[in-house]
């Protein structure tokens, strides 16, 4: 079985050009997965970090209302792979004692799992597409 890497939403943000990515670390700040999303992800992403509610729910907020309503619980949340530049990611569901698994978008699955309190995990095989913390770090600053 292989062990994934549990990450965390570092931060969101924007380069030069306006293209926004949401960057991941793992637990021990040692390594930070960028990944491109579009600004309404961003923003998805970036309410819920922030601390701020929208006036009307937004789309993943929806997600979280229905699973909440149908009794189903997301348990983590796994960015999988990685192909021609595309990451891909998975919802793992569980209700009623059903695992179920969801294929998604990482920037839909991070969104969720930010507003469900989900774990994030990483498949160990995307280490080859992450940066140093510090490097990352110290060209923020």
């Amino acid at each position: 079985m292989v062990r994934l890497l549990e990450m965390r939403v570092l931060n969101v943000m924007t380069d030069l050009n306006g293209s926004f990515s949401v960057l991941l670390t793992d637990m021990d700040a040692r390594v930070v997965l960028p990944i491109g999303i579009g600004p309404f992800e961003a923003q998805a992403i970036a309410f819920p970090l922030q601390g701020e509610t929208p006036p009307r729910p937004l789309t993943h907020d929806l997600l979280k209302a229905f699973c909440d309503n149908l009794g189903g619980t997301v348990k983590k949340v796994v960015i999988t792979d990685a192909r021609e530049g595309v990451f891909y990611a998975e919802i793992h569901l569980e209700r009623g004692g059903e695992q179920i698994v969801i294929d998604s978008r990482p920037s839909d699955a991070i969104a969720l799992a930010v507003r469900c309190g989900s774990p994030i995990y990483m498949h160990p095989k995307l280490v080859e597409f992450t940066y140093r913390y510090e490097d990352i770090i110290s060209q923020s600053q």
